[in-house]
């Protein structure tokens, strides 16, 4: 073998040692532990509160409590879990808040995430809530949205009973509690007060036949001064002839024909209910179910057939 074949298999043998060397380094990186990244197995989440409202008690509740309580000038009303007080607002319609912007402010919801609850004393029947603008859930008892008085700071206060006549606290029976009004008005108003669902029925009377009355039994009237679903009875004329007021849809009682039955608005946004379009009122005089005392006065004051027409006697 001369001297350049020995040189050429000296530099194939170099050349194949540094392949093996460098496959050995491969090999080893290659199983070498690989980097291992760590995952915890919760993931905490951020939390959302709910910003305070106007009144540090007022918090959403998870499931709503209404409960009653006992108030030394207005009875038995409704309050929260936490003994604060409920209202309505008389220009709510059925399961329908009126109440937005400042007016939350001032009269914040009750809400809640899930479905309310009855307390002791408390219709579960009328509980039940209603959608606000922006989604939230009101909580609504006889179909009358409930908030509270931002005034309000303390269980046992009733600081927004009857603010702008519109803004009262509510009975275990669905009904708005005016006390102002029933320090002022005669027995007859006070039996009277607003109702969720007023009924309309009827009594044969001995001399006027059959005329339209109340739930109790108090006589209906017409004004013939009225217009078709208007009012034209206001001011002291209100004051002897107290509106049939609702919050709710007026029923028919047997023998009424409920097709006949509607609701006007009064100036103050009250609604009363008609019937055949003429609004129906009480007379202040008339303080027992069966007087009729105010049929014919001026003229213009009738009590009402079930066909829809005054009866003029």
């Amino acid at each position: 073998m001369n001297n350049k074949d020995r040189f050429l298999l000296s530099t194939k043998s170099v050349w194949q040692t540094g392949m093996l060397v460098l496959c050995a380094l491969i090999l080893a990186s290659c199983q070498a532990a690989p980097t291992v990244i760590q995952v915890p197995a919760t993931i905490p989440l951020p939390t959302t509160t709910i910003a305070p409202s106007a009144s540090p008690t007022l918090a959403v509740s998870t499931e709503a409590v209404i409960n009653v309580a006992i108030d030394p000038k207005l009875g038995k009303i409704l309050v929260d879990e936490k003994g604060m007080t409920l209202y309505v607002f008389t220009k709510d319609g059925p399961d329908k808040s009126n109440c937005s912007g400042d007016c939350l402010k001032k009269w914040p919801p009750l809400l809640t995430l899930g479905t309310p609850m009855a307390g002791a004393g408390v219709d579960p029947s009328l509980i039940g809530t209603a959608a606000l603008s922006d989604g939230s859930k009101i909580v609504t008892y006889n179909k009358m949205p409930l908030y509270y008085w931002v005034n309000d700071t303390k269980p046992g206060d009733t600081n927004g009973e009857g603010v702008g006549s519109v803004w009262f606290v509510v009975s275990p029976d669905g009904t708005k509690v005016d006390v102002a009004k029933e320090a002022t008005v005669s027995p007859t108003q006070t039996a009277v007060g607003v109702t969720a669902d007023v009924t309309i029925g009827i009594v044969t009377d001995p001399k006027l036949g059959k005329i339209l009355v109340d739930g109790k039994g108090m006589t209906l009237y017409a004004f013939a001064n009225d217009g078709p679903d208007k009012s034209n009875c206001s001011g002291d004329c209100l004051k002897k002839w107290p509106p049939l007021l609702t919050l709710g849809s007026p029923m028919a009682g047997a023998g009424v024909d409920a097709s006949l039955i509607g609701i006007a608005t009064l100036s103050d946004g009250s609604k009363i209910v008609t019937y055949n379009k003429m609004p129906l009122y009480y007379w202040v005089n008339d303080t027992k179910p069966g007087d009729t005392n105010g049929e014919g006065i001026g003229s213009v004051w009738f009590v009402v057939s079930p066909d829809g027409k005054p009866v003029s006697n």
